[in-house]
């Protein structure tokens, strides 16, 4: 069997392929000095924590200083802590604690574009001629309406709704902004401004020690910049998705190699770097193209068509009916296509950008089938081929706000598609009731909530008395938060602990197995599915519904149950209980 390992490069070890990593969500981790933001220090306290609970590695989402319109994706100053979050010597600290226990720290690299209050937009929006105009894209109006209101410079869609392109009163031009209209893009055609991105966003923090980058937007610094109207794909609006004009561009693969040696000559030390892009959708050559150990680019990525699923193309809040065929097909595109390649991929159902996965993808009806299905996805996911990433709050079985009002939403994605389809339809519209709909399923607030610690006050220990900055999910007086599920063991957080666990001893089959075939594909009921490794096989399968199911071994062989959701399940017994999950060696 050593000539089919031979085949399977992508079993080469390395440490960022094993390691189970947690992200964080700052703002809403712990508050360690009660202002009612998350912070540093809360991380830091919370380490063992994450120790304990089989981490060895963390992600933690942008922590630098901003103003926060896009909490923290608009960086103001990347070498600089937040205050409100801490200062560089917090961090520095933390870093340290980290490493001393073992754990990897991950950092979020965000140079799509920088905040409109850094210093490099305040040149470059001084004047036309100023020496760092051109490390931004402006461009002047398409032309004007009868009333004098300029015309942006094409039809592109921001992401987060609208037009693409902000105008500035003062030099009488639009820059692009592809998120929200305090984030300018960077132009990375311009060597200085590389240069700049580099040495400040990169450079700077892993002379401070951190092992890696998770690269936001890893797809988008290679634009079309002929900037030609976009195709209309979605006739209801005014502006389009700018699509094959801003993604994977021409030079992107260029861009993402200068990084990667830039990021080995600021290492003195012999940490392994590594770094995960944002790539979203793509076809397999460019995924191969990205993560090739050839193509020294980056080591993953993050992919997502799993989580875009029941989301309309032309609008992320329109919904839109799904299978369960569907999902696994989209779930099991997160790897299959590193399959005897010499690339590696991620597998995760949470992050901040998505809304809890038991409410969108099981059941929150009821607390039984809350943390029946919890257990059952946290064992479907530590059976992935690929590096697992476990957001904050998933190892609680948390789920999605119930009947928030729309005013309580935090997000700039919420706000702006609020006042855009109000203005356009009404406030009392069915368009809105079907966007308040959308909002409350895939929100990206709902993974937003600060975590609760306990079920203790009105903050659940997130705090010490301090109101959070955004809204508790009022779940954690339910039992949802770390004390009372410590206690418990037959919580989805104690699951989590076994599970990790187990995915550690077999990662062999379970982190790098390969050939994944689908058992029973068509099934509607069933997630089932074998792959290899060596000499080893796995089978295992999962019941996505409220009721028992019968379901049959891929053939005659032996099959031995090693792990599960209920510990006291006869293996030989071929029916699944409701949100029932099994994991077979076949003998």
């Amino acid at each position: 069997m050593a000539s089919e390992l031979s085949k399977h490069p992508e079993t080469t070890p390395e440490w960022w392929k094993e390691a189970t990593f947690y992200q964080i969500y700052p703002a809403s981790f712990k508050d360690s000095n009660n202002d009612g933001w998350g912070d540093i220090n809360g991380i830091r306290s919370k380490l063992s924590y994450l120790k304990d609970l089989g981490i060895t590695a963390v992600w933690i989402c942008p922590f630098y200083d901003s103003p926060q319109q896009d909490m923290g994706y608009d960086i103001r100053d990347y070498d600089k802590v937040w205050p409100t979050y801490g200062t560089n010597e917090d961090i520095f600290n933390l870093i340290k604690e980290a490493h001393d226990l073992g754990i990897k720290i991950l950092v979020d690299l965000v140079i799509n574009h920088c905040s409109s209050e850094h210093k490099w937009f305040k040149e470059s929006r001084a004047s036309k001629n100023n020496a760092k105009r051109d490390w931004f894209y402006w461009r002047k109006p398409k032309g004007f309406k009868k009333d004098g209101t300029p015309l942006p410079p094409n039809n592109w869609r921001s992401y987060f709704g609208g037009s693409a392109w902000q105008y500035d009163e003062k030099t009488g031009e639009f820059y692009l902004r592809m998120f929200a209209s305090g984030q300018p893009d960077l132009n990375w055609e311009n060597l200085d401004c590389r240069a700049a991105i580099f040495e400040d966003s990169m450079g700077f923090w892993l002379r401070n020690g951190v092992d890696g980058f998770r690269i936001d937007t890893a797809y988008l610094y290679s634009k079309d910049t002929t900037f030609p109207d976009a195709p209309v794909t979605n006739p209801k609006s005014e502006y389009q998705d700018p699509g094959a004009f801003v993604a994977n561009g021409p030079r992107i693969h260029e861009f993402h190699k200068l990084m990667h040696y830039y990021m080995l000559s600021q290492i003195n030390d012999k940490r392994i770097i590594m770094t995960v892009g944002e790539v979203g959708t793509a076809g397999n050559d460019v995924r191969l193209r990205y993560t090739s150990a050839k193509s020294n680019e980056v080591s993953e990525i993050f992919t997502f068509k799993h989580t875009e699923l029941g989301v309309s193309k032309d609008f992320k809040f329109d919904l839109v009916p799904f299978t369960l065929k569907e999902w696994k097909l989209a779930l099991a595109d997160s790897f299959l296509w590193i399959n005897g390649t010499d690339s590696w991929s991620t597998v995760y159902l949470e992050n901040h950008d998505q809304a809890r996965s038991i409410s969108r993808f099981a059941d929150d009806s009821t607390p039984e089938s809350r943390v029946a299905s919890g257990k059952m996805l946290a064992a479907l996911l530590v059976s992935l081929t690929g590096t697992m990433y476990i957001y904050q709050g998933q190892e609680l079985g948390s789920i999605n706000l119930k009947n928030t009002p729309i005013e309580e939403y935090e997000d700039v994605e919420v706000k702006t598609n609020y006042k855009i389809v109000s203005e356009k339809y009404g406030a009392d519209s069915k368009e809105m009731k079907d966007y308040i709909k959308g909002v409350s399923s895939v929100s990206r607030d709902h993974a937003r909530t600060p975590l609760p610690w306990s079920s203790k006050g009105s903050t659940g220990g997130f705090s010490d008395s301090a109101k959070p900055w955004f809204i508790m999910n009022k779940t954690f007086k339910d039992g949802i938060n770390v004390a009372d599920e410590t206690k418990d063991p037959n919580s989805v957080l104690n699951f989590w602990k076994r599970a990790i666990k187990v995915r550690k001893e077999n990662k062999d089959i379970l982190v790098y197995g390969y050939n994944f075939k689908f058992y029973d594909l068509e099934s509607n009921e069933i997630f089932a599915f074998t792959k290899e490794y060596d000499t080893k096989r796995l089978f295992a399968i999962f019941n996505f519904t409220k009721k028992d199911v019968s379901f049959k071994f891929p053939d005659a062989k032996s099959y031995k149950l090693f792990f599960g959701t209920h510990p006291d399940a006869n293996g030989s017994v071929t029916s699944l209980k409701p949100w029932e999950g099994r994991l077979y060696y076949a003998n």
